[in-house]
């Protein structure tokens, strides 16, 4: 009977929340370093390494410009971390301290206590499908729902069309792929409150004069697992047939060079891991056939990502080639840079083909060991973006990883959401604009 009780006390604990935290996976003393690699060695060291998902996790991927490398270690790996460092002679610095420091911190702001939805604090799945909800009520003459399909685990994949007149030209925007980038929808809900009701000019014709479809929340099980139980969770939700590990990275689970080279990982544990074959994830093959049956809704197509502070373009599976509208390409993006960089916040974007800003080069410099990026190896390969550039002819698409460089990383604290949102607007009025003059819209 004792034990009967017990277990009825346990059940009603858990019921009641209040073990709920303590089943939260917690990063105490997790720290993340900033590896500056300075050959191929240690580049392909550290991604070994990073395979080790439990142990290690690559927060950023190699790039030339830096050539850097951005790692979270678990605490009880620092030993052997240190002497691989010391054994390739890799040179670091700790970016984050306590990991689990900054997620609290992220958790509790003094402004966010207010019941109106804003953009203070960081919210739920359940608590931005209900201002949607909201949205969709207060604005019924210009805006209308649509679903893209549902996820793994039976979520709608929710998205809002707002548009204010027939014949406007349209622009996708696809969010939050990434479950642990929280940046990205907090960006996403705040840009769609602004279409409805600022009442700034250049605002008024931005909404006003295209249809906007846009998925606040697009990895909705990702998502929500991130907020309830895992904060740096990245994935779908998926299991795998043959592995204990979970989920695949749905932006590179399309079908565009899937898979080929470097460009993704074939291990299930991977953050990286593109599925067992194109569209294998729920979400990734909703949304495929969802823009496949709405080609002539839209001309150019968005994803929200972060971090890093860059404008990606296509191609990622080669930094050898580019498209025949590069030039183009490259014009927009630096209009968009540009404009964001001339806010006082003076925050500065990279732009260029996802290969070429983000390149892992395959050849060394001669006795120096420097990397050459005259050669390329794949960097992201079966993205949406590259999906919807090279297989539905959309010719403007576009990766925006927000801020920052790695001071908080995932973690973006609440206060920058709208220095982020804003340099967002700015840079999304040069890109329309840019994009307008060159005959894209």
């Amino acid at each position: 009977m004792r034990v009967l009780w017990l277990l009825l006390a346990l059940v009603a604990l858990v019921n009641g929340g209040v073990l709920k935290d303590s089943e939260k996976e917690r990063y105490d003393n997790f720290k993340v370093y900033k590896l500056n690699i300075r050959n191929k060695l240690q580049l392909a060291a550290i991604e070994r390494i990073g395979e080790l998902t439990k142990k290690y996790n690559i927060w950023k991927e190699y790039d030339e410009n830096t050539r850097q490398v951005h790692i979270m270690v678990n605490p009880e790996e620092l030993k052997p971390f240190q002497d691989l460092l010391k054994f390739h002679n890799v040179t670091s610095e700790v970016m984050i301290d306590n990991v689990q420091a900054l997620i609290d911190e992220e958790q509790v702001t003094p402004a966010a206590d207010s019941a109106t939805f804003g953009w203070t604090k960081y919210y739920e799945l359940e608590e931005i499908e209900a201002w949607l909800d909201g949205i969709l009520a207060a604005y019924p003459s210009v805006t209308e729902e649509f679903i893209v399909g549902k996820s793994y685990e039976g979520r709608n994949i929710r998205g809002i069309k707002i548009s204010y007149k027939t014949g406007n030209k349209g622009i996708f925007i696809e969010s939050n792929i990434h479950a642990r980038e929280w940046i990205t929808s907090a960006s996403a809900t705040w840009f769609i409150n602004l279409l409805l009701t600022s009442e700034e000019p250049e605002v008024r014709d931005l909404a006003e004069s295209y249809d906007w479809h846009i998925i606040p929340v697009f990895n909705v099980d990702g998502f929500e697992y991130s907020h309830r139980k895992d904060r740096m969770w990245r994935k779908t939700r998926q299991p795998h047939a043959t592995s204990e590990c979970v989920g695949a990275d749905a932006n590179r689970n399309f079908d565009s060079h899937w898979l080929e080279n470097n460009g993704a990982s074939s291990n299930p544990c991977s953050e990286t891991f593109a599925g067992d074959e194109p569209r294998s994830e729920p979400e990734a093959k909703a949304l495929a056939e969802y823009l496949e049956s709405h080609l002539d809704d839209f001309d150019i197509y968005i994803s929200f990502h972060s971090y890093g502070q860059y404008l990606l373009s296509p191609y990622g599976h080669t930094g050898e080639e580019f498209p025949s509208n590069y030039d183009d390409i490259q014009t927009i993006g630096k209009a968009f840079a540009d404009a964001i960089e001339a806010l006082p916040y003076g925050t500065a974007y990279r732009y260029g083909s996802t290969a070429s800003v983000l390149c892992k080069p395959s050849s060394f410099v001669s006795s120096a060991m420097i990397y050459s990026c005259d050669s390329f190896s794949d960097v992201a390969t079966g993205t949406s973006v590259d999906w919807v550039f090279n297989d539905l002819g959309k010719k403007i698409a576009y990766t925006i990883e927000y801020r920052d460089t790695g001071r908080y990383g995932f973690i973006l604290p609440p206060v920058q959401i709208i220095p982020n949102c804003e340099e967002l607007l700015v840079g999304m009025l040069a890109l329309i604009e840019k994009s307008k003059e060159l005959g894209y819209l």
